[in-house]
């Protein structure tokens, strides 16, 4: 039992009372009398309404140890990072792995894996996986449909993704960044209810006027709650907050605890904030997740005060998770899943002609990378040129990136990007959004090849290499730390990611160490002005957000959708 002050998300009303749990239910509710002052409060937990799990670098066991310190008790998974390594058995896993602890993953079906035909993943997820998928409990709704331009066109293959879920009865989550007016009317009239993708309020309140549900994300890498948040007042039935990647430093912070003392601090009602954080996920998913009413899974939070929200305890299903800063759930080891094909890269590999059909090349496009944003601007600089080659031109921080596949040998790809502000050195990741080949940006080839070398050598990881490089060795394997290397400290950083090339099974509190410790090598050491380096280097081959990326296959324009050349002179 507990004796508390009672919030009462329905009737918007606070109450001093208690609570009675039996067998993981919350048995009884009774009113004492009105708030006390100085009592702690009771109230349903927080859910992550969009999260890719992976993006966290940490299994579904680390990865819920460390969330519901913050009290979240719950998140809306997307498997599609593990789905485009492994496919349904990726998704199985995540399931499986789930499990084990007492939280409360939703996973969702994967409906873009891979996410274009522009890229190499390792596996297709098609409409016979995505149905057995549906038909499973665990599996609650179809993942983000990345795909707009098939939803507009209606590709056969999309339709009957979108005609499946419905059948099934399960929610359809949307991914549109940028649409508006009637194209975005022709997405949801499609059966698409929800976008995480909204990064001005003018689009916000496009699609929440035609009844979306908008879902504010504040990630590591894509930032959006002070442009959304205004649309809390204004549709509170329609909000979420999610956080849709986010990496173990940040995770170890704070989460969606954060978002609702922040929409607070600007003012919003406290009943909006929590039912944004609360009650309309849980509402819209069907979630499994109690909202303290009797009858009800026993999932709630006790907090100090209604101002600074810090959790005393988090409970799931009657089980005392997190008290006082520390999670209970026990830091577990799991199988290291993977399918890592590629071999070795050489310097050479990594070269650009500075001529295209007997023509010099005068001018490249060049990929403008924007801190806490997924989206890209393209714009034009004249190369600079070394013995017959285009290289980095690191004094106006126009740098070489590359991404090379990993599931067999082919060539790397290769362009050039503006705004990481490495003034040596490369860094690397197997972590590349959606199909999680290797990116990689540099000051110079050989840096660029010898970050890209440690990832392939650890088989999936995080890398980043500086001045001494050249001395390095290999990867020791008996060594899991990140900094510093025994022999090289101030050379090189690995933080190896055996999962899948995804995910370590290690301490969660012990990888955002490790993973903070990486960040600064590539921010002091390596001079990146960028707030989360690694975050948005994995996210410059995703193609279907705009509007200038780079696949293993080539530059690609996310306007048009389509392959464009890296000369302005080609066609």
């Amino acid at each position: 039992m507990i004796t508390a002050n009672i919030l009462n998300l329905f009737d918007q009303a606070i109450f001093y009372g208690t609570i009675t749990v039996e067998e993981g239910r919350i048995a009884n509710i009774q009113r004492l009398g009105p708030e006390r002052t100085g009592e702690p409060y009771v109230l349903p937990g927080f859910v992550d309404a969009h999260v890719h799990v992976e993006s966290s670098l940490l299994t579904p066991p680390q990865f819920a140890r460390l969330a519901v310190v913050h009290g979240t008790v719950a998140t809306v998974s997307d498997p599609h990072e593990i789905g485009n390594v492994l496919g349904v058995a990726g998704v199985n896993y995540m399931i499986e792995e789930a499990r084990r602890v007492p939280f409360k993953f939703m996973f969702g079906a994967p409906s873009c894996v891979p996410a274009t035909t522009f890229e190499t993943a390792g596996a297709i997820v098609d409409v016979k996986d995505v149905r057995q998928l549906l038909a499973m409990k665990e599996i609650g709704y179809l993942a983000e449909m990345m795909n707009f331009p098939g939803v507009l066109n209606q590709d056969p293959g999309v339709t009957a993704k979108i005609t499946l879920a419905k059948a099934f009865n399960k929610p359809v989550d949307g991914h549109a960044p940028g649409l508006m007016g009637d194209d975005a009317q022709q997405y949801i009239d499609a059966g698409i209810s929800t976008d995480h993708e909204c990064f001005t309020y003018e689009e916000g309140l496009d699609k929440a006027r035609r009844g979306m549900h908008i879902l504010i994300r504040e990630g590591s890498a894509a930032r959006n709650f002070e442009a959304l948040i205004p649309l809390l007042s204004q549709f509170p039935a329609q909000i979420m907050f999610c956080s849709d990647d986010k990496h173990p430093d940040t995770l170890a912070e704070g989460h969606i605890n954060q978002l609702v003392i922040r929409a607070l601090a600007k003012g919003h009602s406290l009943w909006n904030v929590l039912r944004a954080a609360c009650l309309n996920p849980v509402l819209h998913y069907r979630l499994p997740v109690g909202l303290l009413r009797e009858g009800d899974p026993a999932d709630y939070i006790v907090v100090d005060t209604l101002q600074d929200f810090r959790v005393q305890q988090t409970v799931i299903n009657g089980q005392i998770v997190a008290e006082k800063g520390q999670s209970t759930i026990p830091d577990l080891r799991s199988e290291h899943v993977n399918q890592f094909n590629c071999s070795p890269k050489k310097s050479e590999d990594l070269a650009v002609s500075a001529t295209f059909s007997g023509e010099s090349i005068n001018e490249i496009r060049v990929i403008e990378a924007l801190d806490g944003q997924l989206i890209t601007n393209e714009i034009y600089a004249a190369p600079k040129l070394e013995n017959g080659q285009i290289v980095p031109d690191v004094a106006n921080d126009i740098l070489k990136l590359v991404v090379v596949n990993r599931y067999q040998d082919a060539p790397p790809a290769v362009a050039f990007i503006k705004n990481f502000g490495l003034k040596q050195g490369a860094l690397a990741s197997s972590v590349g959004h959606d199909s999680h080949n290797i990116t990689a940006v540099g000051c110079d080839d050989e840096s660029i090849c010898r970050a890209i070398n440690l990832v392939i050598e650890a088989k999936g990881g995080l890398s980043a290499v500086g001045e001494g490089h050249e001395a390095w060795s290999g990867v020791d394997e008996a060594v899991n730390t990140v900094l510093p290397h025994a022999s090289y400290p101030s050379s090189t950083a690995l933080l190896p990611l055996p999962v899948a090339g995804l995910m370590t099974d290690l301490d969660g509190y012990d990888v955002a160490a490790r993973y903070s410790s990486l960040d600064q090598f590539a921010k002091k050491e390596l001079g990146s002005t960028l707030s989360a380096p690694f975050m948005t280097l994995s996210f410059m081959a995703l193609l279907v957000i705009p509007s200038l990326k780079l696949s293993d296959k080539g530059l690609f324009d996310g306007k048009r959708f389509a392959f464009t050349p890296l000369s302005i002179k080609e066609k």
